[in-house]
């Protein structure tokens, strides 16, 4: 009798704890490294994060993130940045901020967003440096974009990164993968009126691990008692939450060349009349995976070593899945020194 007492008593202060620590809250703040605007055109910026001391490598990267989501996680919390940790070991970094589509970008192609976008952010680092060629990081299918820039413009890009980054999407270990290959695009964007809701992809997400939420929500009482895993798990549910729409005919495009017809990978897609040969990315490349991404499984990225034309090429295995390449306590330990030693030796 007295266990099950005491049980009940936990419970409740478990209980009243969770309820203080939510109502101490007045902010969930992520992406706080400082940082000011130097482009932007239209809802696409440019961000340049400032720094003290002088940079180890001369040559600036610039971070391609994904379409879907935004940014924000690789600068979650101070102590869990991608980011911040690049700049502390000696990388002077640029993010793209791809904005929030709204029905009247329903027509931004993919040739809008790599040779439009993509592009003049890569000049404008180029000119206000003084360099013929930047650093370019690109992140799940911000790598995608990266790696067909890169094809088309390796004059411009000195060294390419790229992180669980899909280039095979005719692997079969991935659901969403085989679910995209029945998907009627047509139908989805015109129905949306040409933009596709964030809340619509992040459901499609959600089902790829349904148990994953129920569990996360169903620990949420002993999580919440700590104003420490509070604020982390506030944050990260933040950055999910956080969906910016798809501009109807990039995914169009990016849903039927790629994840239907596999055409990056077999040497036949095309972006703005030019038929992108991965084989013409000749600069050093660093492919990195996450051992247990279901999102982007291994077997979809690790072929960028054979597609590319690269001499000095390089497969990096992180042991985590697709989010913890950037906010996991390896990748700040591990991983990201790693990168940033990469860049520091190849700055030549």
């Amino acid at each position: 009798m007295a266990n099950w007492t005491d049980n009940i008593v936990e419970k409740v202060n478990t209980a009243a704890d969770a309820i203080k620590n939510i109502g101490d809250i007045n902010e969930v703040d992520v992406a706080t490294a400082p940082r000011e605007v130097v482009w932007e055109d239209g809802k696409v910026k440019l961000f340049h994060f400032t720094r003290e001391d002088k940079p180890k490598a001369k040559t600036p990267v610039i971070i391609s993130y994904a379409l879907v989501n935004r940014w924000a996680m690789m600068d979650l919390q101070p102590d869990r940045s991608f980011i911040r940790k690049l700049i502390s070991e000696g990388i002077d970094v640029y993010v793209i901020d791809w904005g929030y589509p709204t029905r009247t970008d329903r027509y931004k192609s993919m040739e809008d967003y790599i040779l439009g976008d993509l592009d003049h952010c890569v000049d404008y680092v180029r000119q206000a440096h003084g360099i013929d060629k930047v650093n370019l990081l690109g992140v799940c299918q911000g790598g995608t974009f990266s790696l067909i820039y890169s094809a088309l413009n390796p004059d411009k890009v000195k060294n390419l990164i790229t992180l669980v980054t899909p280039v095979e999407f005719a692997d079969n270990d991935g659901l969403l993968f085989k679910w995209s290959r029945d998907m009627d695009v047509d139908t989805m964007v015109e129905s949306f009126g040409g933009l596709i809701p964030g809340d619509f992809l992040n459901f499609g997400f959600d089902l790829l691990k349904p148990m994953n939420k129920m569990r996360k929500y169903y620990g949420f009482n002993d999580v919440a008692k700590s104003k420490d895993k509070l604020m982390n798990f506030l944050r990260m549910e933040k950055w999910v939450s956080d969906s910016p729409a798809q501009a109807g005919e990039t995914y169009r495009k990016f849903i039927k060349d790629l994840y239907q017809n596999n055409k990056l990978a077999q040497g036949t897609f095309e972006l703005g009349g030019q038929v992108v040969d991965l084989k013409k990315i000749s600069m050093p490349v660093l492919t990195i995976y996450a051992k247990d991404d279901h999102i982007v499984p291994p077997d979809s990225t690790r072929p960028i070593n054979d597609l590319i034309g690269s001499k000095d090429k390089e497969l990096m295995e992180f042991p985590g899945g697709h989010i913890g390449v950037f906010v996991g306590s390896r990748s700040q330990k591990m991983l990201t020194p790693a990168v940033a030693q990469w860049l520091v030796d190849r700055d030549k």
